[in-house]
């Protein structure tokens, strides 16, 4: 059950990252693309945690990836409304 669940992960992360490029495509919004970029690389993470049996989720390799996913989603977000204020 474990392999079916990791691959409906993956392929979820890859359609809503196309979902969002596809706004990209129409309106060239930065944030769109950050999002896209974001799903993409948490579906790696999760292809690589389903390929490979890696000792433990809680590796810094998988923290790593969530903290970069993160900050591509955070990052647009403060800069536009840093931009709005001024």
């Amino acid at each position: 059950m474990s392999p079916l669940l990791t691959g409906a992960l993956v392929m979820a992360c890859f359609v809503v990252g196309l979902h969002f490029l596809r706004f990209w495509k129409s309106t060239r919004d930065v944030l769109f693309l950050c999002f896209a970029v974001s799903f993409w690389l948490q579906g790696a993470q999760w292809l690589h945690s389903g390929l490979f049996d890696s000792p433990s989720e809680y590796s810094p390799l998988y923290y790593l990836a969530r903290l970069v996913a993160y900050g591509l989603i955070a990052l647009p977000i403060l800069l536009r409304n840093r931009r709005r204020r001024s």
